[in-house]
Order: C-alpha cells, then structure tokens, then sequence
C-alpha cells in the first residue's frame, strides 16, 4: 500500500503560541486578528483563511486534509462542501459521528459531495469515546452498543448507497424498500478511517475499515500498536487487508537546535488555565487512544519529562489540545523518524504544524521530499541506518 500524508484543517483557530493565545482567526478571542479573520467578520471570514490552507495543502501535494468535528467550531460537512470548490485534488476526511446523522441522509450527503468534488470524499467515523463529552452530544448509550450501532451504521450506508431495493432491520436502525435511486457507482462508499483498541472496535474495523487510525506513540510502543490491531482483525476472520494510520504533529526547521528551541517558546506560554484549552479530552472519557496519550506523558508537566523518544515530545495537549505527540528535529531528522513509521507498518500520515499555512508548505517543500528517500535508504541498509 503506498504511504499517504495528509494536513489537518484548523478549524478551531490557528497560530504558533498556546491556544489560548493563537493569533489566527481565535474562536475564543477578545481581541482582532491582525493575520486571519475570525470567524464572524463581515467582509472575510475565517472559511477564507480555511481555504488558503486547504489550497497549501493541494499545491504541495498532500493526498488530502482531515477536517475535524468539535462543538465549538463549523460543521465539517459544510466546511468541506465549500472546499472542495476551492481546490482540485485535495481529499477531505470528514469526521462523522453515527449518532449525528441518520444513514440514509449520511448516504445522499455522501453521495451528492461525491459528485460535487468529483470523489474527493473520505470519512473519519468517531464511535465516540463516552463520558460526560459524549453525553454532552446527546449520546448516552454505552460502549458496546456505540460500536453495535457503529457496525450497522455502516451496514446500512453500504446497503442503501448499492441502490434500489434495500431492506435492513437492527437493533438501532431499520429501513424497507430504500436506498439511493441515484447510487454511487462512480465513486463508491468513501473511504473509511476508523479508530479503537477494544475488541468491538476491532471487530468494526475488519469488518468496515480501510484505514485504521491511532494518535502517534513513539515508535516502539506505535508498532505494538499496530501488532495488536492485526493480530485482533485477522481473528474476525474477514480477510481483508486495512492501511494503518497514524496522527501526529511535527515541528522541522533547518537544525535540530531551531526547532527544539521554537518547540521551547510554544511550551512557556502554556498556563494551568490554557493547559489543552479547546480540544483537550475532559477525565471521564472511555477513549483507550486518550488513556494512552495520557500514560505517555508520566504525568510529566517540565518540558524535557516530556521527551519520550528521539525527536519525540509528549506535550502538545497542553498547547494545543488533541494528540499529545509532535515529531520535532531537522527536516532530515523529521523524515527519517516518519520513515521509521513506514517501517512498521504506517502508511497513512496525518500532519499538522502551527501555523498551518506557512507550515502546509514548508512541510511539502523541506521534508515529504526527503521521506521517499529515507524510506529507500532503510530498506538497502541492515541493520537500520540510526539517526544523526
């Protein structure tokens, strides 16, 4: 399977500080953007610095953009509906809860922005990860019957996306005589990302998945990963072969000395107030890949408690929310550690680095180049070149 790298869209705000104190285009705040427009001006709104990123990560090459769902910010189908106009190649990884949206209509959505970009359509399917964020969406069914309604979600979208007629009757879902009268021939069922380390979600996954997505861990413990999900898939028996996924940020300048000193910088403007403001996951979550985050940083709240592997930090909750992992070197370092991933079994990538813009292209000019050959340098040197 050949590696893909996507950008992530900042759809909650963008910047090179903590959250709290992002300069770009800031949700939560107070004060004018000198850079992006917030999200609410009248003549330019924060979609417009949207779309520069998305046109970035088009222009460099990247295989597509993860458009992220949270309560505070746009809604990912519409922000990609207006995208997908604004470039020509970018896929859009929409994040897509079952609970949010009935089936059917997930199907003449998907359907209809399939044609509109020209099957530029990929989903995120979030199972969910319980607790008191969860039942802050609404959703209170347990574990198990998330991931049993999950499963029949995507039943059912494959069923009623085939045509005409489809009858399906679950536990959570149940439709006779439906199905698109116009189906998606052309382009198919997006493609599907999906996430989980329990047994259900593992059932989900080969049975549905083409991807399997995890936040970063360092390499060692990200291999062990991705062992346990084989090992768990290929026990359902499916037989299908699924591409692992990883998300993670990077920080790459021209030395090492750069980055690890920018990285220093971001980390000083962390407070205990703004420590993971706006994305961070809250105690009570049942989320397995956030327990793991979590256990990766020790508790550790000094910034170099938070170097867990070579050119590997444990720290970006804090700033900024989300998965805690940032890979952070030189340009050749930073390739050589994503070609550690491919080593191991990744070959989706999910990128990110503040700002997004300047980043998009800085990350597309100065380091995917260098990762095709990293890559090849590893395969024709045993034992595994070591990094400078």
């Amino acid at each position: 399977m050949a590696v893909e790298f996507l950008w992530r869209l900042p759809v909650h705000g963008d910047g090179r500080r903590a959250h709290h104190l992002h300069t770009r285009g800031e949700w939560n705040q107070q004060t004018a953007s000198r850079v992006a427009p917030k999200i609410d001006e009248p003549d330019f709104a924060y979609i417009d610095y949207l779309s520069q990123v998305a046109r970035a990560a088009d222009i460099g090459g990247f295989h597509g953009a993860l458009v992220p769902a949270f309560r505070h910010t746009e809604d990912p189908w519409m922000l990609s509906a207006a995208l997908a106009r604004e470039t020509r190649r970018l896929r859009f990884l929409i994040a897509i809860q079952p609970w949010f949206i009935h089936p059917s209509y997930a199907s003449q959505m998907a359907a209809s922005l399939q044609r509109l970009s020209h099957g530029r359509v990929e989903w995120n399917v979030i199972t969910g990860g319980g607790g008191s964020e969860q039942r802050a969406y609404g959703d209170f069914i347990d574990h198990a019957a998330r991931y049993e309604r999950t499963e029949e979600f995507l039943d059912y979208v494959k069923g009623y996306t085939a045509g005409e007629p489809f009858t399906f009757e679950g536990k959570h879902y149940r439709v006779e005589e439906g199905g698109l009268k116009s189906p998606m021939k052309q382009y198919g069922v997006p493609r599907l990302w999906l996430a989980g380390a329990s047994e259900a979600s593992m059932r989900v996954a080969a049975k549905h998945a083409d991807i399997h997505l995890t936040w970063a861990e360092p390499v060692a413990k990200q291999k062990e990963v991705i062992d346990q999900a084989r090992r768990a898939i290929e026990s359902t028996g499916y037989g299908r072969e699924l591409g692992f996924g990883v998300r993670v940020d990077i920080l790459a300048r021209e030395t090492e000395e750069q980055a690890w000193a920018e990285l220093r910088q971001m980390h000083a403007t962390v407070s205990d107030s703004s420590r993971g403001f706006g994305g961070g996951r809250r105690g009570d979550s049942e989320s397995v890949g956030a327990a793991r985050q979590n256990a990766l940083r020790g508790g550790g709240q000094k910034f170099d408690d938070l170097i867990v592997d070579r050119n590997a930090w444990a720290g970006m909750s804090a700033i900024r929310g989300g998965p805690g992992l940032v890979i952070v070197g030189s340009h050749e370092q930073v390739a050589e550690r994503l070609a550690e991933y491919v080593d191991i079994g990744v070959t989706q990538f999910i990128l990110a680095s503040n700002p997004h813009l300047e980043e998009a292209y800085r990350v597309a000019e100065e380091v995917l180049p260098l990762v095709e050959g990293a890559i090849k340098s590893r395969k024709s040197v045993a034992p595994l070149r070591a990094s400078a």
